[in-house]
């Protein structure tokens, strides 16, 4: 989603410029520093696909991994016209730090094809996926790179990974990707995680900062998997969500949206356009509507310096990658604004892809309610380790959220020691 506010940030410098000061707060080896500043592996792929139409085309993919020091690279797969090497970068090293700050034993890794899905037919993407598969053969696997599904993929394309990497090595191989089907070894729960913990998150947020739960005003940018079931399982908890935004329009109602309804009208006309109960509301200025908790559910760079000192509300909760810029921190960090960064925000979804990976190698999967059991856990054991972290050090919940991953992979690296 682009708003009138978006500004061009390229999501792989931001990222090394936070962690760069995390690092130095930790005081961390110069050199131990530069091993995990930097993606392990890159690879470019270019893929012939023949249309329906017979002609060919040629489509460049990615695939970077930067961190296996403490378990196998975990990733999405996003395809996107927009999709550029650096963000797949900057993804990947969101996810490592994502994945040690939740204490799982995964690496990072993301990668995705350019490419416009709405302009292709299922069948062109089925082919595209499998062949994108077929050329990363030899990096993935259940022990070595597990993808997940991201921006624009689904269930149905990670179930074509799965199969097409299962044919090549001759026998079923569920955990080579997360986000399947159930009927193919998905997991309970994993459709609603990313959502399920940004609502961990803010019940912990209210907590800290006194805040009754049903005087709560919410607004979400964003109504894909992960906005939309972050608005549903939060109205079910009685938050009030007053604005909902897509990239084509927005909505809002001081009084609250029925998300419910909103939800079935959604499902059937695919839009919010003419939905009775809310006002039309442009999606740039949703952002700085008033409200309690702000969640950015779209995509990178939407709270700026153009629009930070204008935000009202009291707790972001960043369920995009990289929604904040770092020059926005500094005006948010002025306004005192409880910011619950992204990497432990939106990490609901990659904790349920580490139990879905598990229950795999298990052969053995669990009741939903188990699944969010644990899910809580860790959300809760995560958000209160950032929040002391941030207060022993004196630094910012983004900080300290970074300090505290990288600690983590940092101590694996020198328990590991150098190959040489």
């Amino acid at each position: 989603m682009e708003t009138l506010y978006a500004e061009e940030v390229n999501a792989w410098e931001a990222q090394v410029a936070r962690s760069d000061l995390a690092a130095k707060k930790l005081t961390l080896d110069e050199g131990l520093w530069k091993i995990l500043r930097e993606p392990s592996r890159e690879i470019i792929v270019h893929i012939p696909v023949q249309l329906d139409d017979g002609t060919l085309e040629i489509f460049t993919g990615f695939r970077v991994q930067h961190s296996i020091d403490r378990g196998p690279a975990k990733g999405g797969i996003r395809y996107s016209p927009n999709l550029t090497l650096d963000e797949a970068r900057a993804l990947a090293s969101w996810m490592t730090w994502k994945c040690a700050l939740v204490n799982i034993p995964f690496g990072g890794a993301a990668g995705g094809v350019i490419c416009d899905p709405d302009k292709m037919s299922k069948r062109e993407l089925e082919r595209l996926t499998r062949r994108y598969t077929a050329e990363l053969i030899e990096v993935l696997g259940p022990e070595k790179d597990v993808p997940g599904p991201d921006i624009n993929t689904d269930e149905q394309i990670m179930a074509w990974i799965m199969d097409t990497y299962s044919m090549h090595v001759r026998h079923t191989v569920t955990a080579v990707v997360t986000g399947k089907p159930l009927e193919l070894g998905g997991s309970k729960g994993r459709n609603e995680a990313t959502g399920r913990g940004l609502m961990i998150v803010c019940d912990e947020a209210l907590k800290k900062l006194s805040m009754n739960r049903d005087q709560t005003r919410v607004i979400i940018q964003g109504f894909g998997n992960v906005g939309s079931n972050a608005a549903r399982l939060m109205h079910r908890r009685g938050y009030k969500i007053v604005g909902a935004s897509k990239s084509t329009g927005g909505l809002y109602n001081k009084d609250g949206i029925d998300i419910g309804a909103l939800w079935e009208y959604y499902q059937r006309k695919n839009t919010f356009k003419g939905f009775p109960g809310a006002e039309e509301a442009d999606p740039a200025d949703l952002l700085v509507r008033d409200c309690d908790i702000l969640i950015p559910a779209a995509v990178e760079n939407q709270i700026t310096s153009r629009n930070a000192d204008r935000l009202k509300a009291q707790i972001l909760c960043e369920a995009a990658n990289g929604p904040t810029t770092a020059e926005a921190d500094e005006i948010l960090a002025d306004k005192r604004v409880f910011a619950i960064p992204d990497i432990l925000a939106n990490s609901g979804g990659v904790t349920v892809s580490y139990f879905e990976w598990v229950q795999d190698r298990q052969g053995y999967f669990w009741l939903e309610s188990e699944v969010n059991r644990h899910l809580e856990h860790v959300m809760r054991s995560a958000f209160a380790e950032v929040l002391q972290y941030a207060e022993s050090h004196g630094v910012s919940n983004r900080i300290a959220a970074y300090m505290l991953a990288i600690d983590r992979v940092a101590y694996t690296l020198r328990q590991r020691g150098i190959y040489a």
